[in-house]
């Protein structure tokens, strides 16, 4: 248990560290190049639309192959795309590695993955906490990472920054050691289930609850993608220095260990559809005070600070709830699915940030939408059934 915890926490400190701090790049990248914010946030909207369809697949091999040789190629791949993203001349190659290639490292070294090989080792007693825990990482992989990668974009020139983050994404391949499974050792096959492939997807999907669980993801895709890759932009339109951005990026990493954690372990206590419901809300309040109050660093820091404990708190108890219907058999895969719908609200908030600045000159239209979009979210997920689905035992073929 600990050394999955462990591994699988390092793992995603560092897919996830390397992620958010994109934002960074967006202004140098397109001062450099004579892009455009919008070829630059449709790239990263490729970038997570890429991460939610090989999110799918990710999660049916590791179910069916083991996380380890999952996380190997998306290794590899995050190495691969971060060196094509400082080399890339033109902006359909940035698209390409930006967009495809680091989206599918990132659906091979995340949530999905690691929490399949979390559900499959860690008793469901503690399974929410776990969750809790790997994604606190993730947050302590924001909070340290972010202001290293503004430290290199500063010290040694963008691109080089991205050649260095290549290198460093390759310690992922030693991690993945640590999260062999024995089911899945030398090449066995993983054990049995009562479910095929089609048959777990059919449930899933005409489940209402799972449908709900989806729609809500779908939201906390559009508004932490569109705040983590347009903040910093915004911010420095408003004449804010480039620091105050790497402050509150950080910030928000800071904060959300303990939002992450303090949500996963209620999810062990109190309904997760009511904490879900929560978050959501809270972060529609957070965004109308922030456009409401006069723009300062120390509001930045603040809200920051706030939508840092609403950040990514919604992983554990969603996860966990997928897991509490269906069981952990297909966990991966499912947890796919439901990560997929975060992707498309992910590649919504990101392109639809930089089209309608390039379009209006304000980001003010999906701020809006951000709050619509929380209240939203909080309503549909307070119908969800967390109970284990009741299911009809399936005759295996003799």
């Amino acid at each position: 248990m600990r050394q999955v915890l462990i591994c699988g926490a390092a793992v995603v400190t560092l897919s996830m560290g390397i992620r958010h701090g994109f934002g960074l790049w967006l202004q140098p990248i397109t001062q450099a190049q004579g892009w455009t914010r919008e070829t630059f946030a449709f790239a990263i909207a490729i970038q997570n639309l890429a991460w939610g369809v090989f999110g799918v697949f990710a999660g049916m091999a590791a179910d069916r192959f083991g996380a380890f040789r999952v996380l190997i190629v998306g290794a590899v791949l995050y190495a691969l795309g971060l060196a094509g993203m400082a080399l890339s001349p033109t902006p359909l190659l940035f698209a390409l590695t930006a967009g495809v290639l680091i989206g599918a490292a990132q659906a091979g070294t995340t949530y999905a993955v690691i929490y399949g090989v979390i559900g499959r080792n860690i008793d469901p007693a503690q399974r929410s906490w776990a969750m809790g825990m790997a994604a606190a990482a993730g947050s302590f992989g924001q909070f340290l990472m972010v202001p290293v990668e503004g430290f290199l974009i500063s010290g040694i020139g963008w691109q080089q920054a991205l050649l260095a983050l290549a290198v460093l994404s390759l310690l992922i391949v030693p991690l993945a050691a640590g999260l062999r499974e024995p089911g899945f050792r030398g090449g066995a096959a993983a054990p049995r289930r009562e479910q095929t492939i089609g048959q777990a997807l059919r449930e899933a999907f005409k489940y209402p609850s799972f449908q709900l669980l989806m729609a809500g993801y779908f939201v906390c895709g559009f508004q932490v993608v569109f705040i983590g890759v347009h903040m910093p932009s915004y911010l420095k339109d408003k004449g804010l220095s480039p620091q105050v951005a790497s402050y509150a990026l950080a910030l928000i990493g800071l904060f959300n260990i303990f939002g992450t954690y303090i949500a996963g372990s209620l999810g062990q206590k109190l309904a997760k559809r009511k904490i879900l419901a929560f978050i959501y809300l809270g972060r529609a309040v957070a965004i109308a005070l922030f456009l409401w109050a006069p723009l300062s660093p120390m509001s930045v820091y603040v809200f920051s600070a706030v939508m840092g404990l609403l950040w990514l708190s919604t992983v554990p108890p969603t996860n966990a709830t997928v897991a509490q219907i269906f069981g952990v058999a297909h966990l991966s895969m499912l947890g796919g699915f439901v990560f997929f719908s975060h992707q498309v609200g992910s590649f919504m908030g990101v392109w639809l940030g930089g089209l309608l600045y390039d379009r209006t000159g304000s980001y003010d239209i999906v701020w809006y939408l951000a709050i619509a979009l929380g209240v939203f979210a909080a309503l549909v997920n307070l119908p969800v059934r967390e109970a284990p689905i009741r299911r009809v035992p399936v005759a295996q073929p003799a």
